[in-house]
């Protein structure tokens, strides 16, 4: 009885060290679930997440602000359809006098040579012009103007659907690092209480005088404790890392902590679409794809803005002068007129004919050229998204096929975990054989966490490939 006793002891050992070993090959990042006194908390499930990076990310409100600035830009090239160019100018001064020593008719001042300004007799004045100029025609420019403004917004808009894609997915696997973290941080502390429940069996076999356990069995897990010391203090930074990680990403204050909703770290319950549907989706809804069909649509316009300086731009133009102070008289003459006091107006129609043609041939050839170098670029984005989604899709295929293996052999080594138990309590089994698999069940426990999180994360990133991410993420279910 005593003999079938030391080999349960002579296992506990082993499965300390054995436990011990398979923690320090798993790379653990850690997330508090205890809030301090004072601290607020926030919880989150995964749509949430995204849901909330998408609302605070500074670099989507700067993508924002110049989509907002584009639309601006729209509106004013729109206003120069009427009046582009209107001033009213206005000026202040102080104007002479006159001296008429004849006393002749103030409206036949000009015609005596003996009126004079008069210096000393300063009188105010002032002095308003109103000019107006409208274009009639101009062979599409104008048009094309506005075109290329609009297309410039949506160049914008794209880049900041793109942003919104990138910040999404950034909060999603930022998610399940967490969750990760979670499940390897429980791992990690039934290892500590082994290790712990491990130093106090020993110490107590010790102090019996029991003849299958030495000291250097007892220094064995000294080392091993001292080992687990520094793992805590890397594995303790490492969770503070990832908690203000969490919090930069959804800009958080310092106070706050963040509480996952779900409690363990599960496979996404997704089914994938064929290939083909993936990639109908990208071409439609991936911002890159957008931003370049609009950049294409501007350089268009661009072209027919430059082809336009061939022709002459008509235009209508109105200006109306006035001008007046004390003591000045209007002169009636059509001829003769006071500078100090007149009124003046002008309308008509007229035509501006640009004579440099060889620059306006040259700025049509590189707007052509820009405009074939956009096209071309599409056409690799086209290209290069097929790839991404193609890749995306086919390592999701691989990703579940790893998680599938992976639940296998889990499976397999607890099954082989309770068959050695059972041995070993009928005395047939072998110590060796228990700790292989006491290991093997910790390992492959560990590893599944991961290739769940690598499954949930192919997800994420294939419909991110797909542009489907932010117009789906409420439906992804754990």
């Amino acid at each position: 009885m005593r003999g079938f006793e030391a080999r349960i002891r002579e296992t506990d050992r082993w499965r300390t060290h054995c436990l011990w070993t398979a923690l320090s090959a798993i790379g653990v990042l850690l997330v508090s679930y205890a809030p301090a006194n004072g601290q607020d908390t926030l919880a989150l499930d995964l749509p949430g997440t995204m849901e909330r990076a998408l609302l605070v990310s500074p670099e989507l409100l700067a993508a924002q602000a110049a989509a907002e600035a584009s639309e601006a830009q729209v509106r004013q090239v729109q206003s120069l359809r009427f009046l582009p160019e209107g001033e009213f100018t206005t000026a202040f001064s102080a104007a002479p006098g006159v001296t008429n020593p004849n006393g002749v008719s103030t409206e036949a001042l000009y015609l005596d040579p003996a009126v004079r300004n008069d210096f000393g007799n300063l009188n105010p004045y002032f002095q308003s012009e109103v000019s107006l100029l409208q274009p009639l025609f101009t062979w599409g420019a104008l048009g094309g103007g506005i075109r290329a403004a609009g297309a410039g917004l949506e160049v914008q808009i794209g880049m900041l659907e793109g942003r919104r894609l990138a910040a999404a997915l950034r909060a999603g696997e930022l998610y399940y690092d967490l969750l990760l973290a979670m499940e390897l941080y429980r791992l990690a502390e039934r290892v500590g209480d082994v290790v712990s429940q491990a130093m106090r069996e020993i110490d107590r076999l010790l102090q019996e005088g029991d003849p299958d356990v030495d000291d250097a069995d007892r220094y064995q897990v000294l080392i091993t404790q001292q080992e687990y010391a520094r793992r805590v203090v890397e594995v303790t930074e490492k969770r503070v890392l990832a908690r203000s990680a969490m919090q930069r990403q959804l800009m958080l204050p310092q106070e706050t902590v963040v509480m996952l909703s779900a409690e363990f770290l599960t496979p996404l319950a997704f089914a994938p679409a064929p290939l083909g549907q993936y990639r109908n989706a990208a071409l439609q809804y991936r911002p890159e794809l957008a931003q370049a069909q609009a950049g294409l649509v501007a350089r268009d316009a661009l072209i027919r803005v430059a082809r336009a300086e061939y022709y002459p731009q008509v235009a209508a133009a109105f200006a109306l002068n006035t001008s007046g102070a004390a003591n000045r008289y209007r002169q009636p003459n059509p001829y003769v007129s006071d500078g100090f006091r007149r009124t003046g107006m002008s309308a008509g129609v007229g035509i501006r004919q640009k004579l440099n043609f060889s620059q306006t041939r040259a700025r049509v050839r590189r707007a052509e050229a820009q405009r074939d170098e956009v096209r071309h670029l599409l056409t690799a984005a086209e290209q290069l998204v097929h790839l991404e989604v193609e890749q995306a899709w086919r390592n999701l295929e691989v990703e579940r096929a790893a998680l599938a293996a992976q639940d296998s052999a889990l499976a397999i080594s607890k099954e082989w975990l309770r068959v050695e138990y059972i041995n070993f309590d009928l005395d047939l089994g072998d110590t060796e054989n228990l700790v292989r698999a006491v290991q093997a069940s910790l390992e492959l426990e560990a590893r599944y966490f991961e290739a769940v999180r690598r499954y949930n994360v192919a997800v994420l990133r294939l419909l991110a490939a797909s542009g489907l991410l932010i117009r789906e993420m409420n439906s992804l279910a754990e």
